[in-house]
């Protein structure tokens, strides 16, 4: 009995060494886990943040390189007699604007992208005009005013940063092939009763106020904050001294109403032009009060064919960008005022066409360049400091000195004869601007525009008429579908907008918790 207790005791021993043996490996590999861990962890997190910052610098370079040279995204905002907002946006290649590929086969050029963001039913009758706020690098959003005949001004709120392309949703189809890339941002706001009859012109001198004027004989100053009416300024009802050719009041009515008003680039002075007055009206903006009248005398007004049985009022008005100088469109012609007041030149085109818009070159290396668009197509441009004396035996309705006319766009000679009823202008570099011009036909064409092409031809080489030279590059055509009245733009500088990625992240994070509670 006691041998075989010995000899179960002998065996045993090398069981207890075994695992003597085993609890020693183990220890030692715990100490050399906790030993040599902390060095593998400290090389992953270095080279966890230096991962990170070259992904930080590789998204930059390739952020700021599609910036410089990819696209150039551009908002365009249209009114339309069937009551209809249409906004779109168009994606210019940069190759385009610098003219990198003008010599290029022109199936391999690159093209403008157009796609459309809203569609609203704005209004219950015509859209007249629309306003923009200025955009500002601390918003992302900028403030949309349109005025109707219906007494309403309906305000929207527009993003600014361009459409990012998307990769979980997939592109709407459209009848006219155009892509749809809407965009939540894009919200109305609201509708202003400030006016009893139909707004003709709004304006957003800042950010901080809107001026809106009516047929009502008023123009209101409305603060953007809580867009409360700060205070109404009334201009004065005309007399009834007959009826004018052209009349459209009612009978018993005197045709009366704001057509267009003008702020000096100094936010202190206002001028209007109204229905039925063969003046126009200075107005202080500190006070509110009337400033002085400038009544048109009968040579201004036979000079741009304003004579007998014509209304003599003025349609559009408009400040340069120095507000040295004052443009008055009638319906066949512009005069150029000093800021004195005096008559400094005069525009008729030729053949004698309606003038429907009117807006001056914000260029500092070309000042004074008058552009206007016409009934027949054309975009006109005019260097109102450069001008032709009449012959010593013109009329004395020539005495205004004559405008020249350095070169046009579109028109009848390039192809294009349906009215320019709006256009605007937008500076993409020094020496480059984009000319965006809406006709009655629904028809919006972009227009690359440089400076240098812009310059006032010998006395041999003037031209006239249809024979003026022909300057801009088409980029791209859009049709709309609508009869536009008026037209709005402005370049896309925010960031786009990563809606996607933000939805996508909570899924991940979701994923994760499942799997880590799995484990």
């Amino acid at each position: 009995m006691a041998k075989r207790k010995r000899e179960i005791a002998d065996r045993a021993q090398p069981a207890k060494a075994l695992k003597s043996g085993k609890e020693v490996a183990a220890s030692t590999s715990k100490k050399t886990v906790q030993i040599e861990s902390p060095a593998p962890a400290r090389r992953s997190k270095e080279a966890a943040v230096d991962d990170q910052a070259g992904a930080k610098n590789k998204a930059t370079t390739i952020t700021t390189a599609g910036e410089t040279n990819d696209t150039t995204t551009v908002q365009i905002v249209t009114g339309s007699y069937e009551r209809v907002l249409h906004g779109f946006t168009a994606a210019i290649p940069q190759a385009l604007i610098t003219g990198q590929d003008d010599d290029a086969v022109e199936q391999d050029q690159p093209k403008v992208n157009f796609a459309d963001t809203f569609l609203f039913n704005a209004h219950t009758s015509a859209i007249r005009c629309l306003a923009l706020t200025p955009p500002t690098d601390e918003s992302s959003k900028v403030v949309l005013a349109t005025g109707s005949t219906d007494e309403r001004i309906n305000l929207y709120t527009i993003s600014t940063a361009p459409p990012a392309p998307s990769k979980s949703k997939p592109q709407l189809p459209s009848f006219h092939g155009t892509s749809i890339s809407e965009n939540s941002r894009n919200k109305e706001l609201g509708a202003l009763l400030h006016h009893s009859s139909s707004v003709t012109a709004l304006h957003f001198p800042s950010r901080a106020k809107l001026l809106s004027s009516s047929e009502d004989s008023t123009i209101t100053i409305t603060r953007t904050r809580d867009w409360a009416p700060l205070s109404t300024i009334k201009a004065p009802i005309p007399k009834a001294q007959g009826r004018p050719s052209g009349d459209t009041a009612a009978p018993g009515e005197v045709p009366a109403g704001v057509n267009d008003f003008a702020v000096h680039p100094s936010n202190k002075l206002m001028v209007t032009v109204g229905k039925g007055e063969k003046c126009m009206r200075l107005w202080n903006l500190i006070t509110g009060n009337k400033a002085g009248v400038l009544q048109f005398s009968r040579d201004i007004l036979a000079s741009v064919g304003e004579g007998r049985f014509g209304s003599g009022e003025g349609r559009k008005v408009v400040w340069d960008t120095e507000g040295e100088e004052l443009a008055v469109a009638f319906e066949r012609g512009v005069v150029v005022f000093s800021l004195d007041m005096k008559a400094k030149a005069k525009i008729t085109p030729t053949p004698r066409t309606k003038i429907h818009q009117m807006r001056y070159l914000p260029s500092d290396t070309h000042p004074g360049i008058l552009l206007v668009s016409t009934e027949d197509g054309r975009i006109m441009f005019y260097d109102t400091n450069s001008t032709t004396e009449p012959a010593a035996d013109a009329e004395k309705e020539d005495e205004i000195p004559q405008s020249n006319l350095v070169a046009a766009i579109g028109g009848p000679a390039a192809g294009f004869s349906g009215r320019v009823k709006d256009f605007d202008l937008l500076r993409l570099s020094e020496a480059s601007f984009l000319v965006i011009s809406g006709s009655s036909d629904g028809t919006v064409r972009l227009w690359l525009l440089r400076t240098d092409e812009l310059k006032t031809p010998a006395e041999s080489e003037k031209g006239s008429g249809f024979t003026a030279q022909q300057v801009g590059r088409l980029l791209g055509t859009y049709t709309t579908g609508t009869r536009i009245t008026c037209l709005k733009s402005f370049v896309m500088t925010g960031t786009p907008d990563a809606e996607e990625d933000e939805e996508a992240i909570p899924v991940e994070k979701d994923d994760e918790s499942s799997s880590e509670g799995s484990d």
